[in-house]
């Protein structure tokens, strides 16, 4: 079970672990799944797959992401979903605002995702997945979501011009999700 209610990361997560030995769908109830407390994005990767893997009874596959852009010394990080709002293009508006006066060169930034699967037992397996890139001065693109459109890997093209089969081979959670697969050849999925 993946603990989202993110149609968009559901779907991105899906393409991700189409080979995974076990069938991602979405955490069923209404609401927040848990309060995300953790001071890192690892602590709180860990808070949300612990916490469907008790309480559904079931392997859960959590992430949490973020953008930290270095001009704005690291921030949003792990404040990213909710920087200044719960709704992504306000949170994605004030990063660019707050970089109005900083030339391109000075724009860099990258994505990371944590992601920790957890078993009903407390067992857990944890990755993280990088991308370095840039900050563009205005949004481009319709595919993905989030910080998407204003990322970039060359300053020109974002991440949300890229079609999805494009995003999922060199994504922060695409690099964390390869990282995943291969430490699961050593452990049994139950």
């Amino acid at each position: 079970m993946l603990a989202t209610h993110n149609p968009g990361k559901l779907k991105e997560f899906r393409a991700l672990f189409q080979d995974a030995p076990f069938n991602l769908i979405a955490y069923p109830k209404k609401g927040e799944i848990v309060k995300e407390t953790g001071a890192t994005y690892l602590e709180n990767a860990r808070l949300k797959a612990h916490w469907v893997a008790k309480t559904m009874g079931c392997l859960a596959l959590a992430d949490d992401s973020g953008v930290e852009v270095d001009a704005l010394e690291g921030l949003p990080g792990i404040h990213t979903a909710d920087f200044v709002s719960q709704i992504a293009w306000e949170n994605t508006r004030e990063i660019l605002r707050r970089l109005l006066t900083v030339p391109d060169s000075k724009r860099t930034a990258r994505m990371r995702a944590t992601l920790c699967l957890a078993w009903p037992d407390g067992q857990d397996v944890f990755c993280e997945g990088v991308l370095e890139g840039r900050i563009l001065g205005w949004p481009k693109g319709r595919h993905g979501f989030g910080v998407d459109p204003v990322f970039s890997l060359d300053g020109r093209r974002s991440l949300a011009e890229l079609s999805p089969d494009e995003k999922n081979r060199i994504s922060h959670r695409a690099l964390a999700a390869q990282a995943l697969l291969e430490k699961l050849t050593s452990y049994k999925l139950s």
